[in-house]
């Protein structure tokens, strides 16, 4: 899988067995800090940029709006090698030599137990109420639910209510939804880049909103400091430069734990974004949908909805979905947070076109109030797993001198592959990127997740041992 050119000597892979608990390092980002260290000839990278997905867009159709045509060549822009990947995508029985994916953040880990839970009976109910129209924002049995499931694990000091709780279909539309309801067009999001790189086309297609990006570099100045290490310093610098742009800024995105780097967000870190945010009267767009994926008890994850105070309730929206927690990306179920009304309404209206079904939303609420299967059944297994098929993976990357940056939480590890591209370039990243896939391994280069230093990859674990196994032992030139 990384035997790259000038390959370090190693001892050959053994595959992780289905039982494995092996203890994750301490540090899990062994050896970051000596190669992360900036070279005193290296260029200080930009502090923020404003995005303009469209940049590039041409229409080659007569038959579209100007609207459409921008969202058709989204979908055509689309990275291509998830369209390889789907044409050959690999399959134990069927196609046992096509490509493994390891570029979509999915936990493939835990079907069994899914599987056998949503089988039962009591997820299985048709009565009429289910087969009409619902309140948009979801029938009161589920934000009932929701709001008692997210203050039990957010720990929020107080009970969640339900008036606050607006159910879509996945945190895509939330995303869209919020983007469209808080901003006019050609306003703009902070975001801390890297960032989940889908996030431009969720603000962007219908709302028509732009990202700044706020620039992390891998630098470590101190003993109290950490690679893409986000401070409210570079959050200012960012909103200013912005300004001076005539860019509109309305709100700031966190995705905790974050995607694609794994970090997590203090509660004293996270109390000084939403202070940030307050000063400039911003609205934060909170995304917690790796919350129940920390696996490392250590690491101590916090939700912002268990702080004792948020510094502006009203301009601070919380989203979380079953997609990533528990391994459920098809079913599309995601909810919002807030407690702002005229937000909740005006995001239930947009439910029209992203709502869910009435049997789905019984079968969200059955898993939801499930808490001794959650508590007792999945969490405990589905962290032991992770953190097996996160223990291989790591363990590899060491075995080949590639220093990455991961904190026990998420599906991914964000690898630092730049010593393999002699000039530093976007160009050699991309070409080492089809390097992989050219061998059936699909990942994620960095440019993707407009990470400003070429050379950063991300690799996602979750997956099956043998899938893990044969990507890991793929025969390289």
């Amino acid at each position: 899988m990384f035997a790259l050119p000038e390959k370090e000597s190693r001892a050959p892979s053994t595959c992780p067995g289905p039982a494995s608990t092996q203890d994750l390092d301490s540090n899990c980002g062994d050896g970051l800090e000596r190669e992360c260290s900036r070279k005193p000839d290296q260029k200080l990278p930009e502090l923020y940029g404003v995005g303009d997905p469209t940049a590039g867009f041409s229409s080659n159709s007569s038959h579209l709006s100007s609207r459409g045509g921008i969202i058709k060549w989204f979908w055509d822009s689309a990275e291509a090698g998830y369209r390889t990947y789907h044409m050959d995508e690999y399959d134990e029985d069927k196609n046992p030599s096509g490509i493994i994916n390891l570029g979509t953040s999915e936990n493939k880990l835990c079907f069994d137990l899914l599987s056998k839970r949503l089988s039962q009976s009591d997820m299985l109910r048709v009565e009429p109420a289910l087969l009409q129209y619902p309140d948009w924002r979801g029938h009161l049995f589920l934000r009932e639910e929701v709001a008692r499931f997210l203050s039990f694990y957010c720990k929020s000091p107080v009970p969640l209510q339900a008036e606050n709780v607006v159910v879509l279909n996945g945190c895509a539309s939330v995303f869209s939804a919020l983007a469209t309801v808080l901003c006019e067009v050609g306003e703009a999001f902070l975001i801390p880049a890297p960032y989940y790189g889908a996030i431009t086309q969720h603000v962007c297609l219908y709302g028509n909103v732009r990202l700044v990006s706020v620039y992390l570099d891998s630098e470590v100045t101190g003993p109290d400091t950490r690679p893409f290490q986000l401070t409210v310093e570079k959050l200012e610098m960012a909103l200013q430069g912005a300004n001076s742009q005539g860019i509109k800024v309305k709100g700031l995105i966190l995705i905790n734990p974050q995607n694609p780097l794994g970090d997590i967000y203090s509660p004293a870190e996270l109390q000084n974004f939403l202070e940030f945010a307050k000063r400039h009267e911003l609205h934060v767009m909170v995304d917690e949908v790796y919350m129940l994926s920390v696996f490392e008890e250590s690491v101590g994850y916090r939700s912002v909805l268990s702080l004792e105070r948020l510094p502006d309730p009203q301009r601070t929206h919380v989203m979380w979905a079953t997609s990533k927690d528990f391994g459920m990306s098809g079913l599309r179920f995601g909810t919002l947070y807030t407690e702002n009304r005229d937000v909740a309404t005006a995001v239930a209206s947009l439910c029209r076109y992203h709502g869910l079904s009435g049997l789905v939303q019984h079968q969200m609420a059955q898993l939801l109030r499930d808490r001794d299967w959650i508590n007792q059944v999945y969490l405990p297994e589905n962290h032991a797993r992770l953190k097996a098929a996160h223990t291989y993976v790591a363990g590899e990357l060491r075995a080949l001198g590639i220093p990455f940056l991961s904190r026990g939480a998420g599906f991914f590890i964000w690898a630092d592959l730049r010593k393999y591209l002699p000039e530093g370039s976007f160009e050699e990243e991309r070409r080492l990127w089809r390097r992989f896939l050219d061998h059936k391994v699909l990942v994620s280069f960095g440019k993707a997740f407009e990470c400003k230093e070429p050379g950063w990859f991300r690799l996602v674990f979750s997956d099956k041992a043998h899938r893990l196994c044969l990507a890991i032992s793929a025969d390289w030139p």
